[in-house]
């Protein structure tokens, strides 16, 4: 009679180990698809603000383009 009772409670443990797996497993699983998530939203925030980035490059060459003529005008007609 003993050793069923242990018999059961070491059912009973390995079961209570494999819950805590599981769980753990699970926790993991949550955690890391929080990540990718975040990871997911920083990489689309990140595109975005070099595309931002991109074109403000590209008005700001077009405006000093544009002042490196008036300044040639400018020194024209000043004699220089």
């Amino acid at each position: 009679m003993l050793s069923a009772v242990e018999e059961r409670v070491g059912k009973l443990e390995e079961s209570v180990e494999d819950a805590k797996e599981d769980s753990v497993q699970e926790l993991l699983d949550s955690q890391r698809k929080k990540l990718t998530e975040r990871n997911d939203a920083l990489e689309a925030l990140m595109k975005a603000l070099k595309e931002e980035t991109m074109a403000t490059m590209m008005a700001l060459n077009i405006r000093i383009e544009e002042l490196k003529g008036e300044l040639a005008l400018c020194r024209a007609a000043v004699g220089k």
